[in-house]
């Protein structure tokens, strides 16, 4: 049976319930309070401030924060922006006429780097700095874009309308050698990227060393393999002029325009010991390669006689190869110098360089 409640228990449900409602609308309130709430950074003539708020675009946000916008002030993004959280507005005003290094009347740049609201504007001085903070922002639209310049990386806001007013903004006029891309002429839309690389050409000298030639002479008063220097080489010394390519200070390329002898080489003279008459012999040391003149199996000696046929031995494996004497070497205590063909055929690995041999002729 269903009982009906006294009038002091309807007023005290009425009174709980009228409780419970004004809670939960307190709490939708700040529920939508907070997610309606953005974090923002606002800047004004360069000045960043973090400002937390619930307007919903530009314009609410700087009518919230007192800024009235007079006829030379422009505001990136525009007024009519919708507002979002983590969103940089920067607020400045106009200059008049044109300054050193920038574009034309009104036209301007603003570079974003590292955090949020470190904003800043950006142009060139004649005294090689490369960043500045004169350059006003134009009233035309506004995009945002990737600048490259000397191989650095920006990202910037800019009102000019093409590549050839951007850069000119930036206090950069290219010259027919410097690159551009895309051309100069090419109109400007968001997210596209632009790079400028700085051309030159210089001449440039530097010093090349010339070596010496070495004259040998070879006599039985010596021993065989015996060497006498009888007078001593020197290097010499030349200058050679180049036509030098820099990209962006580094050089590229280089073009050999002149050379010029300051001190000639001294060529050094040597007698070398040999045993006339082509007679046999046998002869143990090291042996190495070199890029010998032609081709086949030749070989270079300090001393024997042009056209001697050594067999070579490599004791370590017992393969033997027969060579050709045409040619003067080594002279640093390996006792010859084998072709590529020679040596691979008793070593099977030109890498090695050097091994152990015995001659005999």
């Amino acid at each position: 049976m269903r009982v009906r409640p006294s009038r002091v228990r309807r007023l005290r449900i009425r009174k709980a319930l009228g409780n419970a409602a004004l809670a939960g609308a307190v709490l939708a309130v700040g529920t939508t309070y907070l997610a309606l709430e953005k974090n923002v950074t606002l800047v004004v003539h360069g000045t960043p401030e973090a400002v937390r708020t619930l307007s919903a675009s530009v314009g609410e946000l700087l009518d919230s924060s007192g800024i009235d916008l007079g006829r030379k002030d422009v505001v990136v993004p525009p007024p009519a922006t919708p507002l979002a959280d983590g969103m940089t507005v920067v607020v400045d005003t106009l200059g008049v006429g044109t300054a050193v290094g920038t574009g034309p009347a009104g036209v301007g740049v603003w570079v974003m780097e590292g955090t949020a609201g470190s904003a800043a504007k950006l142009a060139i001085l004649p005294t090689g700095d490369r960043f500045s903070m004169n350059q006003p922002v134009g009233t035309s639209r506004v995009v945002g874009l990737r600048v490259v310049v000397l191989g650095k990386d920006h990202d910037v806001l800019t009102n000019a309308s093409t590549v050839r007013e951007l850069l000119s903004a930036m206090g950069i006029e290219p010259d027919g050698e410097d690159r551009v891309q895309p051309s100069p002429r090419t109109p400007l839309h968001p997210g596209m990227s632009v790079k400028y690389t700085d051309i030159e050409f210089r001449k440039r000298e530097f010093d090349v060393p010339i070596p010496f030639t070495v004259s040998t002479v070879y006599t039985d008063k010596l021993d065989p393999g015996e060497v006498r220097v009888t007078r001593p080489g020197a290097v010499g010394l030349m200058v050679e002029t180049y036509r030098v390519k820099l990209a962006n200070g580094e050089i590229v390329g280089r073009t050999l325009l002149d050379r010029r002898v300051l001190r000639a080489a001294v060529e050094e003279r040597r007698l070398v010991g040999y045993r006339p008459g082509g007679s046999h012999g046998t002869q143990s040391g090291e042996a190495s390669w070199y890029d010998a003149p032609g081709t086949g199996l030749t070989a270079a000696h300090p001393s024997l006689p042009f056209g001697t046929v050594v067999t070579v031995t490599n004791p370590a494996n017992g393969e033997s190869v027969k060579v050709v004497i045409n040619d003067r070497g080594p002279f640093g205590g390996r006792i010859i110098d084998l072709s590529p063909e020679a040596f691979d055929a008793i070593t099977g690995n030109l890498g090695q360089g050097v091994c152990q041999v015995s001659l005999s002729w």
